[in-house]
């Protein structure tokens, strides 16, 4: 039997999308915890948090493994930090990701090494992989196309594969992409309903 992990991926620049009249702190702090929490309640994967945020240990559930990494730490060291035969990391800014997103990196495994949620106006929300990261992979989740970087990385193409793209929450503007119709992110919900 495979051993999935999902990774949440939390940085400190998270809080730069916080809108006019938000606690920058208590925005990453929601987000991060909304995407958590959809990870965490997964079947068949183990949930982690990675982050550079002192004290946002505190959303995760008893026994979840944190990894404390630093702000400029490349994306493929802190894969390889993971345990697992597979590997998914998921940006922190994406409090309203529906949890099958997740289910197809994985499904595109299958017929792949890495696959990729591309997200709305370049870069990534997530990317999932086998373990160990190939040698030759390089990824970067906020770089503008990381589908076509990591086809050019790879020495043939069809081992980098995208799933359906998602919206993450980089800018203040971009809260207006969230759908008050979806199911989950509470926190963030009510954080964004007291301004």
């Amino acid at each position: 039997m495979l051993i999935r992990t999902v990774a949440v991926l939390a940085r400190r620049n998270m809080a730069e999308a916080a809108p006019d009249g938000v606690d920058p702190e208590e925005f990453l702090t929601a987000v991060a915890e909304d995407t958590y929490e959809m990870v965490a309640g997964l079947e068949l994967v183990t949930p982690v948090l990675v982050t550079s945020v002192p004290g946002l240990e505190e959303i995760v559930w008893p026994g979840t493994e944190v990894i404390t990494i630093n702000d400029d730490e490349p994306l493929k060291n802190i894969i390889n930090r993971l345990p697992g035969d597979q590997a998914a990391v998921i940006n922190a800014d994406a409090p309203d990701l529906p949890p099958l997103l997740i289910g197809k990196l994985f499904r595109e495994l299958g017929r792949a090494r890495l696959s990729l949620c591309p997200s709305e106006y370049g870069g990534a929300v997530a990317l999932a992989c086998h373990l160990p990261l190939p040698d030759w992979a390089d990824p970067d989740l906020d770089a503008h196309d990381p589908v076509a970087d990591l086809r050019a990385q790879a020495p043939g193409r069809r081992m980098v594969a995208a799933s359906p793209g998602w919206h993450r929450l980089r800018t203040p503007d971009d809260v207006l992409r969230l759908d008050p119709g979806l199911e989950g992110w509470d926190n963030t919900r009510a954080l964004l309903g007291k301004f």
